[in-house]
C-alpha cells in the first residue's frame, strides 16, 4: 500500500470522552440565549416555583449555533412525523432572575 489509510473515515473519527456524571444528564425545562457580535449564550435551567437552578452554560458561535438551529429543527420534524405534532408548552409566567451564590 502507498501508506494512506484504506478506510478515510477513520481519519475523521473523534474519540469523546466523558464523565459518568456527565453521561446522566440533567433535566431543564427552560432556556435562555443571549447574543453578542461573537457568540450565543445558551442557559439551561430547570424551574420549580419558587426556586430554579442554572444546570448548564454553553458558549457557541454564530455559525455552530445556526447548525444547532437547524439539527434540532431536523430532529423535531423527525420525531412529528414518527410520533405526531407536539404542542407547544406554556412558557413560565414571570422573568427568570438570576443569583450569584458566593
Amino acid at each position: 500500500m502507498n501508506g494512506q489509510n484504506p478506510n478515510p473515515q477513520q481519519q475523521n473519527q473523534i474519540q469523546i470522552k466523558a464523565t459518568d456524571e456527565i453521561l446522566r444528564g440533567v433535566y431543564a425545562n427552560a432556556m435562555q440565549v443571549r447574543h453578542n457580535k461573537e457568540e450565543f449564550v445558551s442557559d439551561f435551567m430547570t424551574l420549580q416555583p419558587p426556586h430554579g437552578s442554572l444546570n448548564a452554560r454553553i458558549f457557541t458561535s454564530p455559525g455552530h449555533f445556526k447548525r444547532m438551529v437547524l439539527a434540532m429543527q431536523e430532529n423535531l420534524k423527525k420525531y412529528e412525523n414518527s410520533f405526531g405534532e407536539i404542542q407547544i408548552a406554556e412558557g413560565p409566567k414571570n422573568d427568570v432572575g438570576f443569583t450569584d451564590r458566593q
